[in-house]
């Protein structure tokens, strides 16, 4: 079955976008060589989610640094104020890039309440495999390398650390992103590394982790293009200024 939403519009800022949601299974996009209409339908999503993708970037991108402070505090104490976030041990948490919510003083306060916490190793781009590993401390954040998209992750050659599904499994994950709607949709970079891993976590004997992404408001979008690829997430926190 294909499900074919009518086209919408996305307002962001003084731009407007047009994208005709397409939902297109596993099973349909394996047989869609043979079938021009869904081939074409699967390349309009995906023009729709880069042009978002565009769009999303460049408002994030006028931010000064101050503002992106200013909202990362608002929304790591929504999160602390959070039951979930309260009740929960075992917590993954991005290292943040340039264009996303700062998490540093939610780490500060994971180590504070002596919870565990897991951060994202990523692989080559050829894969979206992802682990999250054990961090144990600020101090042991510090001796992370960098990797080429200038965030700190545990080296290739460090085996000597926790993954949690592995052991226990996770219980809240803490996710990033380029932009998301509030039916729990979420747009990514296109590399699939958490989609792919909550699938995982889907099949481990804790089942799937709470999720709650953290956006800045300019990442906001009524609607996000999404397939049967996008996993949905549970809850974003972002400033409500309504």
């Amino acid at each position: 079955m294909i499900l074919i939403r009518n086209i919408k519009n996305i307002k962001l800022g003084v731009n407007t976008l047009l994208f005709d949601c397409v939902i297109i299974t596993r099973s349909e996009r394996r047989s869609a060589r043979g079938c021009p209409e869904l081939m074409a339908r699967m390349a309009a999503l995906r023009a729709a989610k880069q042009a978002l993708r565009r769009d999303i970037k460049q408002r994030v991108a006028a931010l000064s640094e101050q503002e992106k402070q200013r909202q990362s505090k608002v929304v790591s104490q929504k999160l602390f104020d959070h039951p979930k976030y309260a009740s929960c041990d075992r917590i993954a948490v991005f290292l943040s890039m340039h264009d996303e919510v700062r998490t540093e003083e939610i780490l500060q306060d994971l180590f504070a309440q002596g919870k565990t916490c897991f951060i994202p190793k990523y692989q080559s781009t050829a894969s979206n495999h992802m682990d999250m590993l054990r961090l144990h401390s600020m101090q042991d954040m510090e001796t992370l390398p960098l990797t080429s998209w200038n965030i700190k992750q545990p080296s290739d050659d460090d085996f000597t650390r926790e993954e949690a599904l592995a052991t226990g499994g996770l219980d809240l994950i803490l996710m990033p992103g380029l932009g998301f709607d509030r039916a729990g949709n979420r747009l990514g970079r296109g590399k699939g590394f958490y989609d792919s891993y909550l699938e995982r976590c889907m099949r481990h004997a804790r089942g799937k982790p709470y999720t709650v992404a953290l956006a800045f408001k300019e990442q906001l979008c009524p609607d996000i293009p999404v397939d049967d690829n996008d996993v949905l997430i549970d809850e974003v926190l972002y400033e409500d200024l309504e």
